[in-house]
């Protein structure tokens, strides 16, 4: 077989004192490895896995070489390994990814109580790293309260401007559309009960206090807090936050400070927006459909729906924008280098996210019931 003159194919040496292994162990040399060299690679690893296995003379090894002496050791290193220092993360690698699981055939699931225990067990682990999260964001704000100079303005107004000013669109496009429907449906049957007037209740009451705070939560956590989580996620990937950490950087105040006080700014401000341009959907389908003019819409809105209803939507939005960047941040710092689990957190983030939005939007409902209603 030719090999190029810069590459020393992979090649094993049986000597007295054990294995020796030289040349290429990376994926150019791998692929060129001949079959019988395979064989001879597994049944030496086979016999000979308590010996010592020298690897100071190999002149490159990549994850390519190092997979396959993983796998003719029987997924584990040998007692006596010998090897340069700079090759020592090929194998780590390997070591820390769990085997697979054997296939025994069918595997029933585990009984219902079991699988209740797991579930509880896997909400109390979130709910606890959550918890810390947010203890270590108190502690930030304590810590740059008494060094103003610390506080990241910059970090904290580009996630403004990522999660607020480049929403509006979304958020106008889909508050103006949610009103007209609103509108329309309800101009329907009020006109049955000759009651068209009441058109304005209805939207200023159901877009003011929850369609817009919960429409604006649910794009942001959409948007927002899925770019967050990958955003943190592709950091683990790349090494940033090791890296942010090795130079004294808390990555808490850097990376996670930012996006929760953005966030609790930047949601109650587009709640209004949202709030705003629904209405005006609303009042655009009241004119056709009711022929009510807009100066008699919202001259009579204010009468019609109490200021605490604004209040209300003002805090649902700050709750909802804090819970949001927890969990992007919560579910970004858990992923793992890889891929696949970049996409799985990301997909995590998001639906806990709006679950979480739908739930404490319930539990604002309960509180207030009797509050802004005549």
């Amino acid at each position: 077989m030719h090999f190029s003159k810069a590459l020393q194919p992979p090649c094993l040496e049986v000597q007295a004192g054990g294995i020796q292994l030289l040349g290429h162990w990376n994926l150019r040399g791998v692929t060129q490895l001949p079959a019988g060299a395979r064989d001879a690679l597994q049944t030496q690893a086979a016999t000979n896995i308590d010996q010592s296995w020298d690897l100071r003379r190999v002149a490159a090894l990549d994850s390519a070489g190092a997979f396959l002496l993983w796998q003719a050791w029987g997924h584990r290193l040998p007692v006596q390994l010998h090897l340069k220092p700079e090759h020592e993360s090929a194998f780590r690698r390997w070591q820390q990814r769990p085997l697979p699981p054997v296939p025994t055939g069918e595997r029933e699931s585990p009984p219902l109580p079991v699988r209740m225990v797991r579930l509880i067990e896997q909400l109390g682990g979130h709910l606890l790293e959550l918890l810390q999260l947010l203890g270590q964001l108190v502690l930030d704000i304590g810590h740059l309260a008494r060094h103003p100079r610390d506080i990241p303005w910059k970090e904290i107004s580009a996630t403004i401007h990522e999660t607020g000013g480049r929403a509006l669109g979304i958020t106008a496009l889909v508050g103006f559309l949610i009103g007209v429907v609103v509108s329309y449906l309800s101009s329907l049957q009020l006109q049955t009960l000759g009651a068209q007037i009441y058109i304005i209740n209805i939207l200023g009451l159901s877009i003011i206090r929850e369609l817009g705070p919960l429409l604006a939560a649910i794009l942001v956590a959409g948007r927002s807090g899925s770019a967050m989580t990958a955003r943190i996620g592709v950091m683990r990937v790349t090494q940033e936050l090791d890296a942010i950490a090795a130079m004294g950087i808390s990555p808490s105040l850097r990376l996670l400070l930012p996006k929760v006080v953005a966030l609790v700014v930047a949601l109650p401000l587009l709640v209004v927006w949202t709030d705003v341009i629904a209405l005006i959907g609303g009042a655009v389908s009241a004119k056709m459909e009711l022929g009510i003019g807009y100066h008699q819409f919202f001259s009579k809105l204010p009468n019609a729906v109490p200021v605490s209803n604004l209040l209300i939507g003002l805090l649902k939005g700050v709750v909802f924008g804090l819970f949001i960047a927890l969990v992007a941040c919560h579910f970004g710092l858990r992923i793992q280098p890889n891929t696949e689990s970049l996409g799985d957190e990301t997909t995590n983030s998001v639906v806990v996210a709006i679950t979480l939005v739908i739930l404490i939007d319930a539990v604002f409902a309960i509180l207030f019931r009797g509050v802004g209603i005549e």
